[in-house]
């Protein structure tokens, strides 16, 4: 599976009426669970909490499977400004980054109606505009995110799970109508980084949560 489509299809379909169930040991896992990203199929996994956390140990399954992080954090000291969003060259106002450690390289995706879109990023481009702020030092390969917002005249970047950006990315594609996507897709946007405001932390001047 490429990292364009890394457990996408988790989220392009309305939930089963049934329980979903942890992929290790199959125990029933409630909606709001843990997710593991399989480093060997490119594709997020649901977990237990036990599970999960048997994954965050060192050297476990051999490390092909990595527990993505609850953490949702903020810089208040790292502005975006609209030179460096057009440099970014996204279509459209949000987008996430991660880092993909098979292929050593960063991967930039945004949401569109046929899914998740990858946007060529020149690594100059990154280092340029992410490369150096305290979030991109902090942000841990396949397992979370850079997520960035042009709204209403700014930008915003959070650092977030990996898992929360397909989520949107499979909300957005089951939502968008026409050519912008439609009312209910933006209402839908607004409210996903209303919750993403209220999770985030912010770094102190050290650079800690």
């Amino acid at each position: 599976m490429s990292a364009t489509t890394v457990g996408l299809r988790r989220f392009l379909t309305e939930r089963p009426s049934q329980p979903e169930r942890c992929e290790l040991c199959a125990a029933a896992v409630p909606e709001d669970h843990r997710h593991l990203v399989d480093t060997e199929q490119r594709a997020l996994v649901c977990a237990c909490i036990a599970c999960a956390l048997l994954m965050e140990q060192p050297g476990a399954a051999a490390g092909r499977f990595r527990a993505v992080p609850a953490r949702y954090l903020t810089d208040p000291g790292h502005h975006l400004d609209e030179q460096a969003w057009e440099a970014l060259r996204i279509p459209v106002g949000v987008a996430f980054f991660f880092r993909n450690a098979a292929l050593d390289r960063l991967v930039a995706l945004y949401p569109s109606p046929a899914g998740a879109t990858e946007s060529e990023l020149e690594p100059a481009t990154w280092t340029e505009v992410l490369g150096g702020s305290r979030l991109a030092e902090l942000l841990e390969p396949d397992v979370e995110a850079l997520l960035l917002r042009r709204h209403d005249g700014r930008c915003e970047c959070h650092l977030v799970p990996i898992d929360v950006c397909y989520a949107l990315v499979g909300r957005m594609r089951l939502l968008w109508q026409g050519f912008d996507g439609g009312a209910e897709a933006r209402a839908a946007l607004d409210a996903f980084f209303a919750d993403v405001a209220r999770r985030v932390r912010p770094l102190d001047e050290a650079g800690r949560p």
